[in-house]
């Protein structure tokens, strides 16, 4: 039964009502829930537009941003109005970002400095690359002991030592004492409180713990990991539990409602899956794809390539629980590449059914590593390689080692709708905060709410074959960078003197002719592998 059903066969029954802004890297949504049954009544969507200055870079509009959020809300209470439905009843607002995305603003003006650079950008690997050459032995988890994270591009603290370096403004502005830092979560939470007019700058101790600046076992900024990136204690927010009231809507419909939850948008869907029992994980597809496994109140460390991450921390007084993270960068991001760029599909679900119609791969992989590789390589200069064929990156190499000795992550939960966990996970949050109170995290009490169960269609030696040539597919995509030249007879470098490096290119000059030829459209600057895998063998003491 869809929203706008439900809500007008159930509207004598609602409860109190809970909204969630649910800000991703594509689009920015605000769904409005009835607390009691987990019931999405209505919702509004906008998409968000991003640039692309260079290649590598990757960014957003942080004006664009907010007014998206403001869009959303007013569609939405205009959409509960038409059902009858006083927007009166919503008790509280929820906050779930996308993460890592960092803006520097002036908390004087209110001006964004500079667009908010994006998690997949990737201009900051010389900042990387120079932090790491600092560290004993060179070492990218130098800082993992505190951080839980590696030293890469995709964390917060690069790009923001980058803005630093790079904008004027923005050193200026920290010279000045006028900078504010932040990422997407605190960005809205300072506007919609009020932003130069006394708004709250602070952060959740998920989104916090995505920078590199925050210390996972004291739970609070570490001066030394300042210190070490060069930042500032100031400019930062203050770091809040995922569930209070952090400040009270300043305009709009919603004004004088309290924002009351907050959780980077992955934590949040784990929430909205009820994964709150250590062994518990979930795994979401969106723009990328983030497997998260509930490790309890205590850090675990990955010897495997997974980072370890604060999952919640569900109120100021409970304990923050911690998770285990497999990170893809590139997941649906893929199909709007194909779509916006190829122009080889109209939309994703052609692509479905393109995919659906063909059976078998036949031994080819697409491994979009268009912002490198992440878990478990943390490899920033892999180039993106079609090895023949679509083949989905579903693979989370580190999560397979943990598998063969944890029955946990073989009984996977029931999951709820896809579309709405990471909001419904915001919601909770700000629902059951201190001084709202109207929403129970106890999934008995939900036992209302509707779930789908997924079941394997391949058997395990299935699985472990197709693994096995992912891997090798994988392990082609790196070091195109690193490649030595190859030289002729004459002494002179010839890319055709290498048989397969020449076939990689020819095969390259094909699939540009080929989607020229059926599309008219012309690839994005983009580097082209073309090549077949053939040795399947696999070797699990690598995993």
């Amino acid at each position: 039964m869809n929203g706008t059903m439900a809500a007008s066969s159930h509207r004598i029954m609602l409860g109190p009502l809970v909204a969630a802004i649910d800000q991703g890297t594509s689009s920015t949504r605000f769904l409005v829930f009835n607390s009691k049954t987990a019931e999405l009544l209505s919702h509004h969507q906008v998409e968000i537009k991003q640039s692309f200055p260079k290649e590598g870079w990757v960014e957003e509009d942080p004006k664009e941003i907010l007014q998206s959020v403001y869009e959303c809300m007013e569609r939405t209470c205009e959409k509960l109005t038409q059902l009858n439905i006083d927007i009166s009843n919503i008790k509280a607002i929820g906050v779930t970002n996308q993460r890592e995305t960092t803006l520097v603003w002036d908390k004087e003006t209110g001006e964004p400095l500079y667009n908010a650079i994006v998690w997949l950008d990737l201009r900051t690997q010389s900042t990387v690359e120079r932090l790491i050459n600092k560290t004993p032995g060179r070492n990218k988890n130098h800082l993992k002991h505190k951080t839980g994270l590696p030293i890469s591009t995709y964390f917060s603290a690069v790009k923001l030592r980058w803005l630093m370096d790079n904008v004027d403004e923005v050193h200026q502005a920290v010279v000045s004492h006028r900078a504010m830092f932040g990422t997407v979560d605190s960005w809205l939470i300072w506007c919609l409180t009020g932003g130069k007019s006394g708004g709250v700058h602070c952060t959740d101790v998920t989104n916090a713990s995505r920078t590199m600046l925050f210390n996972i076992h004291t739970m609070d900024w570490d001066p030394e990991l300042c210190k070490y990136f060069g930042i500032p204690m100031e400019i930062l927010p203050r770091v809040r539990s995922s569930s209070e009231i952090y400040g009270l809507m300043k305009s709009g419909a919603l004004s004088g409602i309290p924002i009351s939850g907050c959780l980077g948008d992955q934590s949040a869907a784990l929430v909205g899956q009820m994964c709150f029992q250590d062994g518990q994980a979930k795994n979401t597809y969106g723009t990328g794809c983030f497997l998260l496994r509930n490790t309890g109140v205590k850090p675990v460390m990955s010897e495997h390539g997974l980072l370890t991450t604060v999952a919640y921390k569900l109120g100021r007084d409970k304990p923050a629980c911690y998770a285990l993270e497999g990170s893809v960068a590139i997941a649906g991001a893929v199909v709007r590449w194909l779509q916006d760029n190829l122009g080889i599909i109209g939309s994703s679900e052609e692509l479905e059914k393109l995919a659906a119609s063909v059976g078998t791969s036949y031994g080819c992989y697409f491994v979009p590593a268009f912002s490198g590789l992440y878990a478990p390589y943390w490899e920033p200069i892999a180039q993106w390689s079609n090895f023949g064929a679509f083949e989905p990156p579903c693979f989370l190499e580190s999560f397979a080692k943990m598998a063969n000795n944890s029955k946990e992550l073989k009984q996977w939960e029931p999951v709820l709708n896809k579309n709405r966990t990471t909001a419904l996970g915001a919601a909770m949050a700000a629902g059951a905060a201190e001084g709202v109170s109207v929403w129970s995290l106890n999934p008995e009490d939900l036992s209302e709410v509707t779930s789908e169960k997924f079941e394997p269609q391949i058997n395990p030696e299935e699985s472990e074959f197709r693994y096995a040539r992912w891997k090798k597919a994988v392990e082609k995509s790196m070091n195109w960078e690193t490649m030595e030249p190859v030289c002729n007879g004459n002494g002179e470098t010839s890319i055709f003197s290498s048989v397969p490096l020449g076939f990689y290119i020819i095969g390259s000059m094909l699939m540009l002719i080929g989607a020229k030829y059926l599309t008219g459209h012309r690839f994005l600057k983009h580097r082209i592998c073309i090549g077949f895998s053939t040795t399947y063998e696999s070797d699990p003491d690598r995993i």
